[in-house]
């Protein structure tokens, strides 16, 4: 068979099914990307979301027999809203981040990953394919750079020349020997602005993060966000783009491509009241189709508690008040107690020494205790 024919047949088929870039590359272990991610584990800069065997993490053939090229495929998606609403007093919104506007990216690629299996297998019926998005044992960004879809940022993103950082990326596995493409040359100079950008100093270096305290884990985490983070999480409720549009090559940068990751406004940038009294149903029934709902309802009610807190608005202190009173979580009654205090704890002092009369939970009473002091 004329395997490079076919790598054009591929790459030609491609942009016929919403592929903005392809390329391929070996399916040679990552070495480098082990030795950084055991320095990761090391360090306990990881997430916990990640594959814990870095073994299938970096070597394609422990996933499936026969490996011998990886596909990786790139789908841009907009940096900006077609029809953006207005957050005002009385009526504040919450963000998602970017890459959670439109439906869930794992749906958009693997649509498209299915679409070129089936495309392949016509052509090599015998052929042994395995695909993946974020979820699976790769690492995406690893795959992405080696296949030259763009280089690595100091942001830890994946930099495009065309479509900068804002792209989704995905991977298939083949047993085809696919010729690969030549990486990119890392852009990034001595350019440092997403460093400086992130909030949390969770860039502890180029390329590097420590995942505890990058807020776009934090707002994905169950648990309650430490005080230290709780100011710079802002109104954002799922993810965080500050080291995205900090970063040079994305300005400009706004590709409206694909129908399916255009953003619906009242669901990317949602108003903030409203969130706190939905059920598991409701948040399921409007926001289930979004990638930022994969943890549930209950971390994106508590950033929307934060989110209140920082806009200190006062119209949602009724509301507060009622979650630190009767709100079954303890999560939601520690960081509402918090937002009361951010807001009007001297005013709200009778709501909250009623409230500490019945509480039981011990972080809750700290916290109340410190706005109490």
């Amino acid at each position: 068979m004329n395997y490079s024919q076919l790598k054009q047949e591929v790459i030609e088929y491609s942009k016929t099914i919403g592929i903005d870039k392809i390329g391929f590359t070996t399916a040679s272990p990552f070495n480098d990307l082990r030795n950084r991610l055991i320095r990761q584990r090391e360090l306990n800069f990881q997430s916990g979301f990640e594959e814990k065997d870095i073994e299938k993490r970096t070597n394609p053939s422990l996933l499936m027999s026969g490996a011998q090229s990886i596909i990786s495929i790139a789908v841009a998606y907009p940096s900006k809203m077609k029809n953006r609403t207005i957050s005002k007093e009385g009526e504040r919104r919450g963000i998602f981040s970017r890459a959670s506007w439109g439906l869930d990216y794992h749906i958009v690629l693997r649509r498209r990953l299915e679409k070129l299996e089936e495309f392949i297998r016509d052509k090599v019926p015998e052929v042994r394919l395995k695909s993946m998005v974020d979820t699976g044992e790769l690492a995406d960004r690893a795959v992405a750079e080696r296949a030259g879809i763009g280089w690595s940022g100091k942001n830890c993103a994946i930099i495009t020349p065309e479509f900068g950082s804002y792209v989704y990326l995905g991977e298939m596995i083949t047993s085809l020997p696919f010729e690969p493409d030549t990486p990119l040359e890392d852009q990034c100079g001595t350019c440092n602005k997403c460093i400086e950008a992130c909030p949390t100093g969770a860039l502890v270096a180029g390329g590097q993060i420590n995942a505890q305290r990058c807020i776009s884990f934090l707002t994905q985490t169950k648990e309650a966000i430490p005080e230290e983070f709780r100011n710079k999480i802002g109104n954002r409720l799922y993810g965080c783009d500050s080291c995205q549009t900090a970063c040079p090559v994305n300005k400009g940068k706004d590709f409206h491509l694909h129908a399916e990751v255009e953003a619906d406004p009242d669901i990317a940038k949602p108003l903030l009241q409203p969130l706190l009294s939905l059920s598991n149903r409701q948040f399921k029934e409007k926001f289930g189709h979004v990638s930022g709902a994969w943890r549930g309802k209950n971390p994106i009610q508590r950033n929307a508690v934060i989110a209140l807190a920082h806009f200190k608005d006062q119209t949602a202190l009724d509301d507060l008040i009622d979650i630190l009173k009767h709100d079954p979580r303890p999560v939601m009654r520690e960081t509402a107690a918090w937002a009361i205090g951010k807001i009007d704890g001297k005013n709200s002092r009778a709501a909250l020494e009623e409230a500490l009369e019945k509480e039981t939970d011990e972080a809750v009473i700290f916290e109340i205790n410190k706005v109490l002091s």
